[in-house]
């Protein structure tokens, strides 16, 4: 073996395999990678050299190229088809640049390249030549491509994937067709870097179709979600107008007792009073901590709780009525923490392990609210098994994200019977 191929088979494979990390690196992202990935480099190396010392027929060689490509985006943890579809792109763009540097090499040279056979000794040193020339062309197109690709972690429909396909499908068809029938001319190379800025192009298009996709989604899911929070501000308004009717009522208890303690008839008076007390017991509310949605909400799951079984227990003490957390950003962290204990508890099969601990205390810097509930089996995903689980799912995001509007913190304690979620928010003065 010569120097020449031994420069093709070591330095190429070597210099190929720093440049598709660094183009996934650049699509896929640096946060995806796997660990111990050096296996997954010496997999692609050993592929590259035999494929650049093996002959097959151009069907095969091809597919055999974009499994050692392939093998190298194993070593990221995102979608299969996600790695596929780049991979293939830099199939596409890899044979463009290299067309482009076979007519350079042909050009400076003034030999006819186009149609030559690299497993013949003479021309490999024309190989090699191709080869880190492509590679050089590619790391420039890896640039650009990194400029555009923003490795957005949204998942779209495959169909979308196969759609990103096409272009990078007919541009190599096209370019193999036009490297066997066209002359090499000045408008030959014009074609082939056409083709090059097309699939570039392609990149930016897709991340941008992602984007929208993204923003619809989103747009779907914040509309669930404000539906959601009126049915919450339902809630305390109902419990609002509860209480306004309950004083009403009392008044007019009052006025009877009143009425009998004039005409001296006490006993009348005490079995009314203890009449009162006890319709009073069971209407009013059974959380009276002095804010009104933390009582609305609070008072809505222990009917709930009581429908389905569940036991609750309470323990709220408030440094002050007024909590200075904006009502409808209250309504999303409480509202949310308390549908997911319900919606965990009722799948406890048995009665007596469903139980729900809610504990809400505040000081005059902070809110604190703590919900325990106790779970059939460990979580192993925190996804809604609700009917409608797009809109559930992002309950704890958007727990999450009100709490970094608040310079607080979410925490998630998740043992083998019992689910334990707490929450800080701060209070500053400039919050609402």
């Amino acid at each position: 073996m010569d120097a020449y191929m031994i420069l093709s088979v070591i330095v190429v494979p070597l210099l190929m395999a720093f440049q598709v990390n660094f183009y996934f690196d650049s699509v896929l992202g640096k946060s995806k990678r796997k660990p111990y990935r050096a296996l997954y480099f010496t997999v692609f190396i050993i592929l590259g050299c035999f494929y650049l010392t093996s002959s097959f027929s151009p069907l095969i060689s091809s597919a055999f190229a974009l499994l050692f490509i392939f093998s190298l985006a194993q070593s990221y943890k995102v979608e299969f088809i996600i790695k596929l579809a780049f991979t293939v792109l830099y199939a596409v763009l890899l044979t463009t640049a290299n067309y482009i540097a076979v007519y350079i090499i042909s050009t400076l040279d003034s030999k006819d390249y186009s149609i030559w056979d690299h497993y013949n000794g003479e021309y490999y040193w024309v190989f090699s030549k191709v080869m880190l020339l492509g590679c050089s062309i590619m790391f420039i197109v890896i640039q650009i491509v990194r400029l555009i690709a923003k490795r957005r972690s949204f998942a779209v429909h495959y169909r979308y994937y196969f759609l990103f396909l096409v272009v990078p499908t007919i541009t190599i068809y096209q370019i193999n067709v036009a490297s066997t029938y066209s002359e090499k001319n000045l408008f030959y190379v014009i074609s082939v870097l056409g083709s090059l800025f097309l699939n570039v192009f392609i990149v930016y298009v897709f991340d941008n179709m992602v984007e929208k996709v993204q923003l619809a989604h989103e747009n779907a899911q914040l509309q669930r979600q404000m539906d959601y929070q009126d049915a919450n501000y339902e809630k305390t308004v109902h419990s609002f107008k509860n209480i306004k009717s309950i004083i009403h009522d009392i008044n007019q208890q009052f006025l009877y007792i009143d009425e009998c303690i004039k005409q001296h008839k006490l006993d009348a008076a005490g079995d009314h009073i203890r009449l009162t007390l006890n319709k009073i017991e069971g209407a009013y509310q059974r959380v009276n901590s002095g804010n009104l949605v933390i009582d609305a909400l609070v008072t809505n799951t222990i009917a709930m709780g009581q429908a389905n079984g569940i036991r609750i227990d309470t323990r709220i003490g408030l440094h002050s009525q007024h909590v200075h957390i904006d009502r409808y950003d209250l309504c999303v962290v409480l509202g949310n923490m308390l549908d997911n204990a319900i919606e965990a508890s009722k799948k406890v099969r048995h009665a007596e392990d469903r139980y729900i601990l809610i504990a809400i205390h505040s000081t005059a810097s902070a809110l604190v609210i703590q919900i325990m509930n106790h779970v059939e089996e460990r979580i192993t995903h925190l996804k809604s098994e609700k009917a409608n689980p797009e809109f559930h799912g992002i309950g704890l995001t958007n727990i999450a994200r009100m709490s970094e509007k608040y310079g607080g913190h979410m925490s998630i304690e998740n043992q083998h019977r019992t689910f334990n979620n707490m929450v800080v928010l701060p209070f500053h003065t400039n919050n609402p």
